[in-house]
């Protein structure tokens, strides 16, 4: 028989979403801020040559290049003020979290709550910045050294260091503001949104391709076919659970037993689903994004190494990329996803314990065993995912678009986003259900002190 929960979920349709008006806000909200990115992707950076910089992605297109204009929703492409995108702020997270597993100051920190929370916010927005000026004076230089620049100088490099380093902390503003009033998480719909808004470009030049036989039709048939069976697998693992049986024990009150039930804990076989994907991409184009101008000029040195030896397909490019997405995967599930020493604890504070395990450490223990053995088949999934198609496309002049690594973000994300909206919509049918048994208590209880009367 299905639980009220599921009863409810069942129920859910276009009619309660239009009775939940905190979520239809949300999302409207969320929307507002996305189309304000979208719009900060066509507002170049002063100073660009734009003729110069059209000629020059067209050569970069395939190579570095394309796989930064793909994260950052061709903001790059036409040097907007949104062209770091938000991976200078991913990049900053990554290396505070894991500054916060190794330092003993800011692990303290992280256990002191909502102030802790705070103060390693203020530091990742600190790392931003330090990033961002990074990335925009290799930028700068870079364009100045490839001819892209009208007027060179530095007063040019100040003003496009000033302008992309302002962006992305507006775009970092921008998904916080998506996250906590919007809906979904900020960071990943932004990305989101900048794959889903360059891909029907993206299909057009696909199937362009294919019309004056720089494609052959067995190879667009067989990209379908790879994107269609991604798309499947992802959906299929992102759903798949391990369940945990949990049971609590019963009590007696006077002389009734209360408890005694059982439930599971699920347990994802990714539980730290697309950040593993995003994580490692924002590493490997920190370097690659100041390599795509830096290597324009004479004597690139290491930047033209990193163009050389990183670029899409390359055997280094793909070991690392890898490597980041396994460690990445364990990191985040340890320290973000399903800490498993909370997890223990709050299971001993609720009463519950796992049967033949004792409460407490033996439990947290037991759930990093399963969770361990379970991260070995869902690292291996999201390695799979986003490396395989790479291998494939690399071969032939296919967009970005098409690669795992983009399927993967957007499924995944969409995916998180319509839990979250039908979670919404579960608790607004609670919410409901208490307000009308409220009324008919006092219903009641006037009738009652009527018929007294």
């Amino acid at each position: 028989m299905a639980s009220a929960a599921e009863q409810m979920a069942a129920n859910m349709s276009w009619r309660t979403f239009g009775k939940a008006k905190e979520l239809q806000q949300r999302i409207l909200f969320a929307l507002g801020l996305l189309i304000v990115y979208r719009v900060g992707t066509y507002i170049p950076v002063p100073g660009i040559d734009a003729e110069q910089l059209r000629l020059f992605f067209e050569q970069a297109g395939q190579g570095i290049g394309g796989m930064v204009n793909m994260f950052t929703g061709g903001a790059i492409s036409r040097m907007a003020v949104f062209s770091l995108g938000i991976m200078p702020y991913i990049s900053a997270s990554i290396i505070v979290q894991l500054l916060t597993s190794m330092v003993p100051s800011l692990e303290q920190l992280k256990k002191e709550g909502e102030q802790g929370r705070r103060k390693i916010n203020q530091y990742t927005r600190y790392g931003t910045v330090f990033l961002a000026l990074f990335q925009g004076y290799g930028i700068a230089v870079g364009l100045e050294s490839g001819g892209l620049a009208t007027d060179p100088g530095w007063f040019f490099r100040a003003s496009t260091v000033i302008t992309l380093v302002g962006g992305t902390m507006f775009l970092m503003w921008l998904g916080e503001q998506i996250t906590a009033r919007g809906i979904g998480n900020g960071i990943s719909l932004i990305i989101f949104v900048g794959i889903i808004a360059e891909l029907p470009a993206a299909l057009a030049q696909f199937f362009e391709a294919g019309r004056t036989g720089a494609l052959s039709g067995g190879v667009i048939l067989a990209v379908i076919v790879m994107a269609i069976a991604v798309i499947a697998f992802v959906v299929f693992i992102e759903r798949a659970l391990r369940k945990i049986h949990i049971q609590y024990p019963r009590r007696q009150v006077g002389n009734k037993m209360y408890g005694g039930e059982s439930s599971h804990l699920p347990v994802k076989i990714n539980p730290a689903g697309v950040i593993p994907a995003i994580f490692a991409s924002s590493l490997l184009l920190l370097p690659q994004t100041v390599a795509t101008f830096g290597g324009t000029g004479e004597g690139g040195g290491w930047l033209s190494w990193v163009s050389a030896y990183m670029g899409r397909g390359q055997p280094l490019n793909l070991l690392f990329f890898g490597f980041l997405i396994v460690f990445f995967a364990y990191f985040y599930t340890a320290n973000v996803a399903f800490k498993t020493d909370d997890v223990a604890d709050n299971l001993k504070k609720q009463g519950g314990f796992v049967p033949g395990i004792r409460p407490g450490k033996r439990t947290a223990e037991y759930l990093d065993y399963v969770v361990s053995r379970l991260l070995v088949v869902g690292s291996a999934y999201l390695t799979a995912v986003c490396l395989l198609p790479e291998l494939l496309i690399s071969q032939f002049a296919i967009p970005f678009y098409f690669g795992g690594t983009s399927l993967l973000i957007v499924v995944s994300v969409s995916m998180d986003t319509v839990s979250q909206i039908q979670s919404h919509m579960l608790a607004h049918q609670y919410e409901s259900l208490i307000e009308k048994s409220k009324l008919r208590g006092k219903g009641a209880r006037k009738k009652k002190t009527q018929g007294r009367r």
